[in-house]
């Protein structure tokens, strides 16, 4: 861990605040957040940003979906599914959503859950809309 999070920069200040465009938000996370690799913003089906290949962006976006519906078929109380993480050997899949959009981001191996859900949630936070 470098201190270089997403999160760790907007607390001291390094980081632009405020909303921002989907693109931008995507290639601030993973330009500050070192244990994020590539991510995808989905909402309905539709890729709204990627830093990934067009390849990868297409896998993400189906398999961050269906993570999603796959633990939400698990919960026997009902609630919504607000994040799914999947540890690999290799790094992890993370995918965090709010009402109608995901990111879904693959990690390096051995990352801090908790540090990269928080990294996901704030940009999420910082996209101004679905269709920015």
């Amino acid at each position: 861990m470098t201190g270089q999070s997403l999160g760790i920069a907007w607390l001291q200040g390094s980081a632009s605040v405020g909303a921002m465009n989907a693109q931008a938000a995507l290639d601030e996370l993973t330009l500050l957040s070192t244990q994020v690799v590539e991510a995808v913003l989905a909402s309905a089906g539709d890729v709204l940003a990627t830093t990934a290949t067009d390849e990868r962006t297409a896998e993400l976006a189906l398999i961050g979906g269906e993570l999603l519906v796959v633990a939400a078929g698990l919960r026997t109380d009902g609630a919504v599914v607000e994040h799914v993480r999947v540890a690999l050997d290799d790094g992890g899949v993370l995918v965090v959503r709010d009402a109608d959009r995901r990111i879904v981001a693959t990690t390096v191996p051995d990352a801090t859950p908790g540090l990269v859900l928080y990294d996901l949630r704030t940009a999420l936070r910082r996209i101004s809309s679905p269709d920015a």
